[in-house]
Parts: structure tokens; C-alpha cells; sequence
């Protein structure tokens, strides 16, 4: 008796009628069929879509929603046409739920890590306004009017222009307005992403939250161009110039000059009851939503429990704001970062704050984490902020070779979290807590913070 047959995989083009059953890390919504798994982007779970696919795997499919069929009974109506807010048609608590819920299975089923404590998420202050920089990109519409916004979903090249950014604050927005505004007069013409053509690229817009001061920062192609009167048009405390050669689609690098005021703003923190001033030039890494930042490096002080005598690492540590907020309660603290400029604003950051326990170095956290044990002693505790890409493998064995009793993990990508969490806890560390921490409403990117402490 012969095997049926398999049922046949779609191919790329093809249509199919879904039914979304859940929601996959990243956003997209998760359909089967006849158990062959397809994930469909812009669907959320209820919803019966038909989806074209878009590129086929062995064992998965990706899609985009091409028309909804029948609605699921969670979607609301959106807010704002912005392609950077997804999740909007869902209500906020259902995002929450739905954050905590990928966090958990992603240490459970890729990490086989239990016994550990999933506290509440903690909700945004704000559901919308609530970043404080946006890089905007400039394109030009069908009828050759030059636009700013962002790119459309999918499209390396199509710009969707936006008039009212509710990610941004007002005062951002009109900045941004301005800006574009001077330009459509000067009838400067944006960059082509396919011809390699032309002149504008991106609009960088960075607000100081607290201290009220906001930074504009034009990036254009490599050639010259007569900018006076830009400064005074968009009216903010720090106007910027960059310069990029490469082709690519980025707002760092370049030759930057100012047109106006100076390279940086400063941004006030409060963490764990201490008011912290940083130094942000243009390109410093700064987490996106101040609101949700002093909360995320709220509970990694807590986490940390320090007592007044340890010996502090922190990892990945950026212009030092985490570094600074635990040095008051800290014995000592040691930060190790690669990019030499923000090694500089760390260590002007820690002067600017009078704090005189936090040392900071440039280096490779892969070479230099050996060589900082040597030179400073074993630490008490290790904090460890990573990119998405998480920890190597070389990076977690000399975490293990430096024996902290406690590590504190802040994660931007819970499936990086789970494998090095399993990897530490191999190694004899015991994953305690984690706390989830919304920094994005509206889109489905998670942060969270993790204890893991050695008996």
C-alpha cells in the first residue's frame, strides 16, 4: 500500500487563505497549512487573511496580508497610519499579555530553563509620544513631491511620508516639519536609493525629554551644499550636518560638522531615586523612551542588591548610564565598551555626575573581559546589556571564568536571552527573576531584565 502524498508546500506568489492562530517573536502572525507553518505579517491572531507568500523555507513560509478577510474580535482601529507601529490594533493590554507570554515561552521551550519567577510586565508611561529620537528618511511621492517619514514595510526604496508622527512629541514633529518645509523651498531633491542619486537621506530628530532640548541632525550625500538658514528654520538648541558616502542605509559615520549651537544635548535620569545628567552627542546610544529607561535601569539596580562594597562589571556599557546609577551604591563598578567616543562620554558623564567610583574602558568585551579581571579583581557583580545578537559563546565562557556570585541580564531579544541564560545556568548560576519592561507600545519589540545568582 502506497504512502499518501504530502501535502504540497506553497511557493512564492502563491495565495492562501489563513486563519491566524497566535503571534511569533518579531510581530508576525502564525498560520498553518495543512501543518505547514506560514508567517504572516500585519495579521494578528483571530484574523482570516488571505496572504501571499513571500519567501518559502523547508520548514516555514513567510507572508504578507494582502486582504482581511474576516477580523479577529481583538482588533481596535488604529490610531495612526505609521509603519512603525504595527501592534497599535491591538489593545494595550493585550500587547502586555502577549510580550510576557513570548518571553516565557522563549526560556522555557529554547532555553528548557524553569523554576524561575516571570514578574508582571511593567506597562509604558505613555502608549504613544513616548520616543525621544526618530530617524526619518527622505524620499520623493509619485508626483515628484519630496516627502519625509519612513520606509514602507518591506520596501528598501519606497518612503511612506508621515505629517504627524505620534511616536514623536509635537515639539519633534514640527521640528521635523520645518526642516522639510525649508527644503521643498530650496528644491533640494532626496537621495535614490536605486540610482544612487541625489542629495537627501535622513532626517535625525533626538530630544532631550527632561532637559527640553532637541537636536536635528540632516544627513545628506557627499557633496556641498549652501544649508544657511536651515538651523534657524527648524529652531533647535543643536542643528548637525552629516556627510555619508557609503550607500547604505544608515545615519552613522559620515563627516559631521555644526551649524548651529553644539555636537550634543544633555538628558536627565532619575534612577532608583539618584538624578543622573548625560552628555548625548549625535550618534551616542541613548534607550529610545526616557520614561520606560529610568524603570528598566530601575530594576536593574534593584536586581544588582548591591550593599556599598562590591566590585561592579558592566558590559556593553554605552556613554554609562547604568554604570552610573549603580556606582552610588556600589563598592566600585568597571565599564567595558568597544566604540572609543562613547568610552569618552562615559567618562565625562561620570565627571559631569561627581562620581568618582566608575572607571571606564574601551575594548572588546571577547578580549578585554580577561584582561579587566586581571587588572581589577574578580567582580561581585556583573551587569550585562548586549545587543540583539546576545553573547557569544567565547563572551559567556569568560563571564564564567570571572565566578560573579550574581548576574544581571538586560535583554533586547528574549531568543538570545534564552540560550546564554541556559548556558549560565549549566555553568551553576540559578535564573531567580525576570521582569519584563514595555518600552515599545505599539510594536512587538520586548526588553526585560534577569537575575541569575550562584549558590
Amino acid at each position: 500500500m502506497s504512502t499518501p502524498a504530502a501535502p504540497a508546500r506553497p511557493s512564492r506568489g502563491d495565495e492562501l487563505d489563513l486563519r491566524i492562530d497566535s503571534l511569533a517573536y518579531g510581530g508576525a502572525g502564525v498560520a498553518r497549512a495543512d501543518g505547514y507553518v506560514v508567517f504572516v505579517r500585519d495579521a494578528v491572531p483571530g484574523d482570516r487573511v488571505r496572504a501571499r507568500i513571500t519567501k518559502r523555507k523547508r520548514a516555514y513560509a513567510e507572508a504578507r496580508a494582502v486582504e482581511l478577510i474576516e477580523p479577529s474580535a481583538e482588533r481596535v482601529p488604529p490610531v495612526a497610519d505609521h509603519p512603525g507601529a504595527p501592534w497599535q490594533v491591538l489593545p494595550y493590554e493585550r500587547q502586555l499579555e502577549v510580550k510576557a507570554e513570548q518571553i516565557a515561552d522563549a526560556l522555557k521551550r529554547i532555553g528548557h530553563l524553569e523554576g524561575f519567577e516571570l514578574e508582571p510586565i511593567v506597562p509604558a508611561v505613555e502608549q504613544w509620544r513616548y520616543r525621544n529620537k526618530l530617524e526619518y528618511s527622505f524620499g520623493t511621492a509619485d508626483d515628484g513631491t519630496l516627502v519625509c517619514g519612513f520606509h514602507a514595510p518591506g520596501s528598501w526604496e519606497r518612503i511612506v511620508h508621515v505629517e504627524d508622527c505620534l511616536l514623536a512629541s509635537e515639539r519633534g514633529n514640527a521640528a521635523r516639519r520645518a526642516a522639510l518645509e525649508w527644503c521643498r523651498g530650496k528644491g533640494l531633491r532626496a537621495y535614490d536609493r536605486r540610482a544612487h542619486e541625489g542629495l537627501l537621506r535622513n532626517l535625525v530628530v533626538r530630544e532631550g525629554r527632561r532637559t527640553g532640548e532637541l537636536q536635528v541632525r540632516l544627513v545628506t550625500s557627499d557633496e556641498r551644499v549652501d544649508l544657511d538658514g536651515f538651523a534657524e528654520a527648524v529652531g533647535a538648541a543643536s542643528v548637525m550636518w552629516t556627510r555619508a558616502a557609503d550607500v547604505g542605509e544608515t545615519t552613522v559615520g559620515g563627516a559631521s560638522e555644526v551649524l548651529h549651537g553644539t555636537e550634543a544635548i544633555e538628558e536627565e535620569l532619575t534612577v532608583a531615586g539618584r538624578d543622573l545628567r548625560f552628555r548625548l552627542s549625535s550618534e551616542a546610544f541613548f534607550q529610545t523612551n526616557t520614561e520606560m529607561a529610568e524603570r528598566l535601569y530601575g530594576t536593574a539596580v534593584e536586581f544588582a542588591g548591591l550593599q556599598g562594597w562590591e566590585r561592579v562589571y558592566d558590559l556593553f556599557c554605552g556613554i554609562g548610564t547604568i554604570s552610573l546609577a549603580l556606582a552610588p551604591r556600589a563598592g566600585e563598578v568597571w565599564g567595558l565598551e568597544i566604540v572609543e567616543e562613547a568610552i569618552a562620554d562615559a567618562i565625562a558623564n561620570a565627571r559631569r555626575n561627581e562620581i568618582a567610583n566608575a572607571r571606564f574602558y574601551a575594548g572588546d568585551v571577547r578580549l578585554a573581559l580577561r584582561d579587566l579581571a586581571e587588572e581589577a579583581g574578580r567582580p561581585d557583580v556583573l551587569l550585562v546589556d548586549p545587543p540583539r545578537a546576545g553573547l557569544s559563546a567565547k563572551i559567556v565562557r569568560r563571564i564564567i571564568e570571572t565566578a560573579p556570585k550574581r548576574i544581571v541580564y538586560v535583554s533586547c531579544n528574549p531568543t538570545t536571552l534564552a540560550p546564554n541564560a541556559a548556558q549560565l545556568v549549566e555553568a551553576g548560576w540559578e535564573l531567580k527573576r525576570v521582569r519584563p519592561v514595555d518600552m515599545f507600545p505599539q510594536t512587538p519589540h520586548i526588553e526585560c531584565v534577569a537575575l541569575l545568582e550562584r549558590g
